[in-house]
């Protein structure tokens, strides 16, 4: 089985980029489209350059959970923001993205795990979210003939107003609607480097030619730290491995998205359910995961039993042994070598999960897969973004280590980094998402995200 579904080229022929912009933006996955989307609202011209396809690698193959519930204080304010984006982003782009306000249920198996949930919901409740804490009885009543849970229900919390979106669909939707403002949108046209001038960011260097520019916004996700070092620059980065599966259409137990320490699910359009372990995640080992084993240290000690580890990721992959990390602007470089990561889904582990809906829903039984995939997610040592100027490399503003919360905060976020760039008002505390946090002596905060 591999990742089912289609995403056509936004434009029918491969676009020729114009020889220069205001803005160049790197990476055609959500966060990179909805910036450039704002910067043309702002009366920017605006080239996206994606070495492969718009929304090709994690961008469409996340979850597809557009949630407030379990956010980072400091991205809650965003992400509300970014609700209320997704809430008109159907009728401005005129095309169905699959968003739905179902609501996000989290559910504790045991009574020790109530503290955390209630601790969120406190947060949850300082931002005006709204989001109630559950007893078991409750969490039960919102779905269909829940059956033997697996691990137990001890409550949970549960935030209705939160979504769900089909990510294969709205993000080159969303890319679509970008072309439609005038954007260009260069797909199969990788970025080789920055053309610096002066010290200054004067350009980038694509395989189809240079680009002359203002600024440039590195929105690269799981490639954005090889992207760097070819500058010099040190991002402390992770590859993380994310399992899910499409099941054949089932009966509707339960319309939104469910997650507990076994399993996550969540009702999908087509009338199936989107399937993914729990907590489960791995970690793919290579030169730059050793460089940065300082800073992820306290992630892997808070949990050091949550995780599996790869010795070694696919030839060609972000982190490959082997893989060249410096070339010239005339050569080949690995963006253009592999253009979509495509990884191997976790089949036993995916294993798990059916046994776990089975449990959960015995009226449905095992369900059948139509479709079992994974993506890369580009992960942090705090599991928040970096959104800043990169002060090494002026001009260069980088949006990049969603740490797989992307697709939901996307178009806020979007909006953040685009007034960022324009030198607008960005509205929100950005001191949480700061470059310099992994070198100022200040201990990362791993936060009390969900």
């Amino acid at each position: 089985m591999d990742f089912p579904f289609s995403l056509p080229p936004v434009a029918e022929h491969d676009v020729i980029p114009p020889a220069k912009t205001d803005v160049v933006v790197i990476g055609g996955g959500v966060m990179g489209v909805m910036t450039a989307w704002f910067l043309r609202e702002r009366g920017l011209s605006v080239v996206l350059c994606e070495k492969g396809r718009v929304a090709a690698e994690q961008s469409s193959r996340n979850w597809g959970w557009v949630r407030q519930q379990g956010r980072d204080p400091a991205e809650l304010p965003i992400m509300m923001e970014a609700m209320r984006i997704w809430q008109d982003l159907p009728a401005r782009t005129g095309e169905d993205l699959g968003f739905r306000q179902t609501g996000v249920l989290y559910i504790a198996n045991r009574p020790e795990e109530m503290a955390r949930h209630e601790a969120w919901a406190k947060i949850g409740a300082a931002h005006g979210t709204d989001t109630r804490v559950l007893s078991a009885a409750e969490v039960r009543g919102l779905m269909k003939d829940p059956g033997d849970w697996p691990g137990g229900i001890a409550g949970g919390i549960w935030t209705a107003s939160d979504a769900r979106a089909e990510p294969w669909v709205a993000v080159p939707a969303l890319a679509r609607a970008l072309v439609a403002k005038g954007g260009v949108v260069a797909e199969r046209c990788a970025v080789r480097a920055l053309d610096m001038v002066a010290g200054r960011v004067a350009g980038v260097v694509t395989e189809r030619g240079r680009i002359a520019c203002d600024s440039v916004v590195l929105a690269g996700g799981a490639w954005s730290a090889l992207f760097l070092g070819r500058h010099g620059v040190m991002l402390p980065q992770l590859s993380v491995i994310s399992t899910a599966a499409a099941t054949v259409p089932l009966p509707e137990h339960f319309a939104g998205a469910v997650a507990d320490g076994n399993f996550a699910f969540r009702r999908r359009a087509d009338g199936g359910y989107t399937l993914a372990p729990g907590e489960f995640r791995e970690f793919t080992i290579g030169p730059h995961a050793f460089r940065s084993l300082r800073a992820f240290l306290p992630q892997v000690l808070k949990d050091p039993f949550g995780s599996r580890y790869l010795p070694a990721a696919p030839a060609g992959y972000p982190d490959a042994w082997g893989l060249k990390r410096r070339w010239g602007t005339e050569e080949e470089t690995p963006f253009e070598r592999m253009r979509i990561l495509n990884p191997r889904p976790n089949l036993k582990e995916l294993g798990k999960v059916q046994d776990s809906f089975a449990r959960a829903f015995p009226a449905v039984g095992r369900p059948a897969l139509k479709a079992a995939w994974a993506g890369m997610i580009d992960t942090m040592p705090d599991v928040v973004p970096v959104v800043d100027h990169v002060p090494a490399l002026p001009g260069l503003v980088l949006a990049t280590g969603l740490s797989g919360h992307g697709f939901g905060i996307g178009p806020g976020m979007g909006r953040v980094v685009a007034d960022l760039v324009n030198g607008g008002q960005v509205g929100h505390d950005l001191n949480r998402f700061r470059w310099s946090r992994f070198s100022d002596g200040s201990t990362l905060d791993l936060g009390p995200a969900l």
